[in-house]
């Protein structure tokens, strides 16, 4: 998709993207190689498209990008990619579905982050809204599920979900101070941290399947380069409403492929979870008011 189609139809290309980062999980789970070489990875293919697509479109030199930019953009490609790291290594441990579904809850450690760090006020709807997100988390991760076999593999994956959400909110904390810098600019800057971090602990002597790479790939242009421009093209020609819905396109996509190809259905209360997270997350990103509050509220309207 190009440019000019993505100014033409901007939900379109925001559709698309999600479509393609749902399917990440079965990219990941497919290469069949180990969590910090397949982040390695994904920081070299995505590095090497990047990098062209900003030199192709002149976003490169890019006279913004300071030391205090760079520095600022190193420390979120470092909280990416850790985050990258624990959300890949429990889709062994959990499923595709619970992973995804968990690692969405970030924008309310977003909330929590500018509360206890940035001093910022929590109203009492967003208050209800993360106690009902984490009530969901509970259920998804199928702690309540009978037919769910609940192993210390099983929570060390659940935890590793959290902690990716939490890095990944980090990151959106850390991002708003890169102020006007392409957003492309800012992604390819934590990718080039994250293959130079990752490339003294990735298995190089490990024997990857020719198959496998091309998994791999995937991941690094087709995940991080092209889904990555095609979501940044969009977000300044879309409302946050229709932004907030197309968002969860991702969790939904990732769902089907985890039922259909690996056979992970979802039970009653996994499903009333993760109904609960993307009500409350949508709820959070679009302000809505909880039902009980805002009907006590101006009765006189």
């Amino acid at each position: 998709m190009t440019d000019t189609q993505t100014n033409r139809f901007p939900a379109l290309s925001l559709a698309v993207a999600m479509v393609i980062a749902g399917t990440v999980g079965a990219f990941v789970t497919e290469a069949g190689v180990d969590a910090i070489t397949t982040v390695f990875w994904r920081c070299v293919f995505a590095t090497l498209f990047l990098g062209t697509w900003c030199l192709v479109r002149g976003y490169l030199p890019d006279p913004r990008l300071s030391r205090a930019r760079v520095l600022r953009a190193a420390i979120c490609g470092v909280c990416m990619v850790l985050s990258w790291i624990f959300f890949f290594a429990g889709f062994a441990r959990t499923s595709i579905a619970v992973m995804t579904i968990i690692y969405h809850i970030q924008p309310f450690f977003v909330v929590l982050i500018g509360v206890a760090f940035l001093k910022e006020r929590v109203s009492a709807d967003q208050i209800i809204w993360m106690v009902l997100a984490f009530v969901g988390v509970v259920l998804a991760s199928g702690l309540v599920a009978s037919n769910t076999v609940i192993t210390a593999s099983w929570a060390i994956g659940i935890l590793m979900a959290l902690g990716g959400a939490l890095l990944y909110a980090i990151v959106t904390v850390l991002a708003k101070g890169l102020g006007e810098q392409r957003p492309e600019v800012t992604v390819l800057c934590q990718t080039v941290v994250g293959m130079v971090m990752l490339a003294p602990l990735a298995s190089f002597s490990e024997n990857i399947a020719v198959a496998s790479w091309g998994w791999l790939i995937g991941i690094g242009v087709l995940h991080t380069g092209i889904a990555y421009v095609m979501m940044f093209s969009a977000y300044p020609r879309l409302s946050t409403p229709v932004i907030g819905v197309l968002t969860f396109i991702y969790p939904v996509v990732a769902i089907l492929i985890d039922w259909a190809i690996y056979d992970h259905p979802i039970g009653l209360p996994q499903a009333i979870g993760m109904v609960m997270i993307a009500s409350a997350t949508l709820s959070v990103r679009l302000g809505w008011r909880f039902p009980g509050r805002a009907a006590s509220i101006s009765p006189a309207e």
